[in-house]
C-alpha cells in the first residue's frame, strides 16, 4: 500500500512539475524576446528622433548629405544596431523614398527591399503613418524575421517610418541555455520534492502500517494487542482507538467464550460423572440391589439436570440467532403472572411460601411474545422460589408509566452481594460459587436478558433492603 501511494504521489508531482516548468519556460521565453523587441524598438525611436531632426526638402537627400552631424550620428547607430543584431535597417519617407542600412553601410538589402513591396509591409507602413509602433514576426523567406516599426515626425506630423527588421534566430538566441536551466533546476525540484513526499508519507503511513500490523496478528487470534493512540492526525488517532476498543471487546468476547466453553464442560461433566458412577457401581454389584432403587432416583434426577441444562443451551443458542424475532401479540401480563403461580402452587406449597399479588390495575394487557415472557415470568419465579427459604414471601407487582408496563418479582431471601450484581446476568453464573447441584445452571437470567434485549426493554436488579427484585419492563397495548 506505502508503495501505491508513493507512486501515485511521485506521479502527481512529476506532472505537476512538467506543467509548471513548461509554463516556467514560455514565460522566461516571452519575457526575454519582449525584452530583445523593447529594446529594438527603443533604437528605432532614437533613429526616427534623429530622422525627424534632419532638414531639407528631400529627407534622403539629407541623410545622403556626408557634411551633416546628424547624418553622420544617424549611420554610426544605425551601423551599431544593424552589427548588434544583424539587421536591417530602413528609414521610408511618406512618399516610399528609403534609405536601408545594413552591416555594410550604405548598401541595399535587395530580398529586403523587395519584402517591402509585401501587402504586409504596406499595412504596416499606414498604421505607422497613424500613428502607431509596430512589432511582428514574419515566416516568410527562407527564415523567420522579426520586425519592428516606429513613425518619425516633422512638426509633431508623422511623416514617415524607420523598420527595423532581424532574424527571428537573433531574438530568440539564448533560449536553448535558459531552457536547460528550466530542465535542470526542474529536476533538482522533483528529487527534493520526492524526498520530502517520502519522509512525509512514510510518518503518515507509519500509524497506518501499525493498525495493518495489529490486524494481521488479531486474525491470528491474538486479541491482546494495541496500538499507539497519540500518533498521526486526529482521525488516525481516533480510528487507533476505535480499534483498540475493538481488541478490547473482541478480548473480552473471547474470554467470555472460553469460560462458556469451560462453564459447559464443567455443567456437563458433574452430572455424566454422577451418572456414570451410579450404573457403574449397580453393575458391578458395588450397590447392594436393597439400594438400588434409591441411586436410580439420583440418576434420574441427573439426567434430569443434563436435559435441562440442554435446553437452556439450545434456547440461548436459538435466542442469539441472528434471525431470531419475537412474535409479537397482545395479552394480559397479569392473567400471565397468575398462571405461572397456580402452575408452581406445588413448590410454593411444600417451601410454605407465601405469594402476594399486588397489580396496579386488574388488567393489565401487554404488548410482546407470550411465550418469551412467560418464560421470563417462569425463570424469575423459580428463582425467588429457590432462593426463598421456608415461610418466606414472594411478591408479584405490575405497573404502568408513560406507556410503559413495569413487573417486578420479590423475594425474601437472602438477596444477593454487592460484588455479585454487576455478573448476575452473566451466563453460568450463580451466586453459590461451587455450583452446587440443584442450585440451577446460571443460564435462565442470561435467557431472560436476551429476550428483553429482543423485545427492546430491559430488564435489572433493584436495590433492595433485603431479599432480591427483579423488574422488566414491556410495551402497553
Amino acid at each position: 500500500m506505502f508503495a501505491r501511494i508513493m507512486a501515485v504521489v511521485l506521479a502527481i508531482i512529476l506532472l505537476t512539475t512538467v506543467c509548471l516548468s513548461a509554463v516556467w519556460w514560455l514565460t522566461l521565453r516571452n519575457q526575454q524576446i519582449d525584452a530583445r523587441l523593447d529594446y529594438l524598438n527603443s533604437q528605432a525611436e532614437e533613429i526616427a528622433y534623429l530622422a525627424g531632426n534632419l532638414s531639407g526638402d528631400n529627407l534622403m537627400d539629407t541623410i545622403r548629405d556626408r557634411d551633416s552631424a546628424t547624418r553622420t550620428y544617424l549611420n554610426r547607430m544605425s551601423a551599431r544596431v544593424s552589427e548588434e543584431f544583424d539587421a536591417f535597417i530602413i528609414v521610408m519617407d511618406q512618399n516610399g523614398n528609403s534609405m536601408v542600412y545594413d552591416q555594410a553601410l550604405d548598401i541595399d538589402d535587395t530580398e529586403f527591399m523587395e519584402s517591402l513591396n509585401s501587402e504586409e509591409i504596406t499595412n504596416a507602413f499606414r498604421r505607422i503613418l497613424a500613428g502607431e509602433t509596430i512589432r511582428m514576426r514574419s515566416e516568410g523567406g527562407e527564415d523567420p524575421t522579426f520586425t519592428v516599426g516606429v513613425p518619425y515626425t516633422v512638426g509633431n506630423k508623422a511623416t514617415g517610418a524607420v523598420f527595423i527588421r532581424t532574424r527571428a534566430q537573433k531574438i530568440e538566441s539564448g533560449l536553448g541555455e535558459i531552457l536547460w536551466r528550466v530542465v535542470a533546476l526542474a529536476a533538482i525540484m522533483l528529487v527534493l520534492s520526492g524526498v520530502v513526499v517520502f519522509l512525509f508519507v512514510r510518518r503518515r503511513m507509519k500509524p497506518l502500517r501499525e493498525l495493518e500490523t495489529a490486524a494481521a496478528t488479531i486474525a491470528e487470534g491474538d486479541f491482546t494487542v494495541q496500538v499507539n493512540e497519540k500518533q498521526g492526525d486526529p482521525e488516525l488517532r481516533e480510528l487507533s482507538g476505535a480499534f483498540n476498543t475493538m481488541t478490547r471487546k473482541l478480548q473480552g468476547v473471547e474470554t467470555g467464550r472460553r469460560e462458556f466453553v469451560a462453564n459447559v464442560s464443567h455443567e456437563l461433566r458433574s452430572p455424566i460423572t454422577s451418572i456414570r458412577g451410579f450404573a457403574e457401581g449397580m453393575a458391578d454389584g458395588v450397590i447392594p440391589e436393597e439400594d438400588q432403587p434409591k441411586y436410580l432416583r439420583l440418576v434420574a434426577d441427573e439426567s434430569k439436570r443434563l436435559s435441562g441444562l440442554i435446553d437452556d443451551l439450545l434456547a440461548l443458542s436459538r435466542l442469539e440467532r441472528d434471525d431470531a424475532k419475537p412474535e409479537m401479540s397482545v395479552f394480559d401480563v397479569n392473567e400471565m403472572l397468575r398462571r405461572a403461580v397456580i402452575v408452581r402452587m406445588n413448590d410454593l406449597e411444600t417451601k410454605k411460601i407465601d405469594v402476594s399479588c399486588e397489580f396496579e390495575e386488574d388488567s393489565c394487557p401487554v404488548r410482546a411474545d407470550s411465550d418469551r415472557i412467560e418464560q421470563v415470568v417462569v425463570n424469575l419465579l423459580d428463582n425467588a422460589i429457590k432462593f426463598t427459604p421456608e415461610g418466606g414471601t414472594i411478591t408479584l407487582e405490575s405497573a404502568s408509566k408513560d406507556g410503559i408496563a413495569e413487573i417486578t418479582v420479590r423475594d425474601s431471601g437472602c438477596g444477593i452481594v454487592s460484588e455479585d450484581r454487576e455478573k448476575i446476568f452473566d451466563r453460568f453464573f450463580t451466586a453459590d460459587r461451587a455450583h452446587t447441584a440443584g442450585k440451577g445452571t446460571g443460564l435462565g437470567l442470561s435467557i431472560c436478558k436476551r429476550i428483553m434485549e429482543m423485545h427492546g426493554q430491559t430488564i435489572r436488579l433493584l436495590d433492595t433492603d433485603s431479599g432480591a427484585a427483579f423488574r422488566f419492563t414491556l410495551e402497553k397495548a
